[in-house]
């Protein structure tokens, strides 16, 4: 299976740069003009419009000066051959409109006619008019200050509404990049991405303000948007694939995991649980020899490899080669890190075990802990290491928390390419971080997986997918979205949130 997922270029997440690079590429180069792919762009949201609620009659189109304001334009007249009637505010006055506006504006007369009102000012504007929806075509995707003035008063207003908002391109007030909002920013119905989706969606406040991503396929040549680094994870081309039984136990995938301490034993069986239920031959719990008689009773199904003495209930360096010979037996993949602890003593073990492990190795929670206390931690070359921080175990590996979702991505891509791991940050949204520095962006709500025990669970399986043959990136991206459906199945039959045992 190849190292590097390739998503479709529907999802592909656009930079605002690479956006308008595209844009301009393609009327430069191929001589499709700034006009057809605005008649494109707006004709695709007029079918969308339609598609929502065929009995519309009369829309409020908020307009800028600029291709936003065009795109709101053309939509309009597409929908007024339906006989449902525009009323155009324009922000900033109609004098000076870009070149494709100023045209749409003067088709849409001869198109709408007597269904056509335009609004040359905010403060004209009848706030008390009836409208079925509003179309935002105010500010695109080169917005980098705050709102302000009647920008700021239009989108406060429009936000009040009880109508549906659809965004031309992207929520005006939000940051095409970051997600961030401007001070403030349209809270869209449905957001129509124009040529490919903008990366500011899934980051921040932009999941909350975007509603509805709806792609709208532009005639951009594929090659002007390689330089495209970030992607969205969708199971609309990420497919798993059943592994076939192998013969022997032993041919079905191993997968040693090294876990637990007094106290924090849960960790380690939630891991060990969600691993095995994803059909492998043989999970192999390496822990210390006092817990043994917990797993005992709680891991029928895991095969036990105990270490040290009947008083030991942690991990200490003296562990490490009775571990290391664990491993070297059969061939396999190793989870290392859940409920570990934090002693001294254990962030040795730690230290001392990853250094001198050739195996496939998926680090999780304490395992993270214990390799951020060196400022100089390394992989060893030739070894595969995937990390799942959570946020918290992330800052501590950036030595310093990353103050917005937009910071995480670019350190969770420094991160990976800089120590040729795969990172798979927790969060919301999930970033998965690659050894070429291309990262994948979930696009659904995972603040549940936030819940105590379930970074155990993530963990288990993706070391599980990892070990029956997927590789790295791609057993992330499964992981995620088997707890996406496992949660959506759940709340269609429950009223309340699940436990975290109903993800294994």
């Amino acid at each position: 299976m190849a190292n590097m997922m390739q998503p479709p270029i529907s999802h592909y997440l656009l930079t605002a740069d690479q956006s308008r690079s595209a844009d301009r590429l393609t009327i430069e180069e191929t001589g499709i003009s700034g006009f057809t792919l605005m008649e494109v762009a707006g004709s695709s949201a007029a079918k969308h419009l339609l598609n929502q609620d065929p009995h519309f009659t009369h829309g409020l189109y908020l307009c800028g000066k600029g291709n936003n304001a065009g795109d709101a334009l053309v939509a309009a007249r597409y929908l007024s051959l339906h006989d449902i009637a525009a009323t155009v505010v324009f922000l900033s006055g109609a004098d000076d409109l870009s070149a494709d506006a100023q045209k749409n504006i003067s088709l849409l007369h001869k198109f709408a006619g007597d269904n056509l009102q335009v609004v040359t000012a905010w403060e004209d504007f009848e706030l008390s008019g009836d409208y079925d929806f509003i179309v935002d075509g105010m500010l695109g995707t080169g917005l980098k200050n705050n709102l302000r003035g009647d920008y700021k008063k239009a989108v406060e207003w429009a936000n009040k509404q009880p109508v549906p908002i659809f965004s031309m391109d992207i929520p005006t007030g939000l940051h095409a990049d970051s997600g961030q909002m401007m001070e403030t920013s349209i809270n869209a119905a449905h957001t129509f991405a124009f040529g490919g989706r903008k990366q500011g969606y899934y980051l921040g406040e932009g999941p909350d303000c975007t509603g509805s991503v709806v792609y709208c396929e532009l005639p951009f040549p594929n090659k002007y948007k390689k330089e495209c680094q970030s992607y969205l994870i969708d199971e609309s081309w990420i497919e798993s694939q059943t592994p076939s039984p192998g013969r022997h136990k032993y041919d079905a995938g191993v997968l040693y995991i090294a876990a637990g301490s007094e106290g924090l034993t849960g960790a380690a069986i939630l891991a060990a649980r969600s691993a095995w239920a994803e059909g492998l031959g043989a999970v192999i719990l390496i822990c210390p020899r006092g817990l043994l008689p917990i797993y005992e009773q709680t891991l029928p199904s895991v095969i036990k490899k105990p270490v040290g003495k009947r008083s030991d209930l942690f991990f200490t360096e003296k562990h490490v080669p009775a571990a290391l010979d664990i491993i070297s037996q059969k061939e396999g993949n190793v989870l290392f890190g859940p409920g570990l602890g934090r002693s001294e003593e254990t962030i040795r073990f730690t230290h001392g075990f990853l250094s001198q492990n050739p195996l496939p190795a998926v680090i999780d929670a304490d395992g993270l802990w214990g390799l951020a206390q060196s400022s100089s931690w390394q992989k060893p070359d030739g070894v595969s290491w995937t990390l799942t921080p959570h946020p918290g175990e992330l800052a501590r590996l950036a030595k310093g928390a990353p103050a917005s979702d937009f910071e995480r991505l670019a350190y969770t891509r420094k991160l990976s390419r800089q120590k040729k791991i795969t990172i798979l940050s927790k969060g919301m949204p999930g970033i998965i971080g690659t050894l070429s520095g291309k990262c994948y962006i979930t696009n659904y709500d995972t603040r549940y997986f936030s819940r105590a025990g379930s970074g155990d669970v993530l963990a288990g399986k993706v070391s599980a997918l990892q070990t029956l043959g997927h590789n790295s990136n791609i057993s992330c991206a499964l992981a995620l979205l088997k707890g996406k459906r496992k949660l959506e199945r759940y709340l269609k039959e429950n009223d309340d949130l699940p436990e975290t045992k109903d993800f294994i």
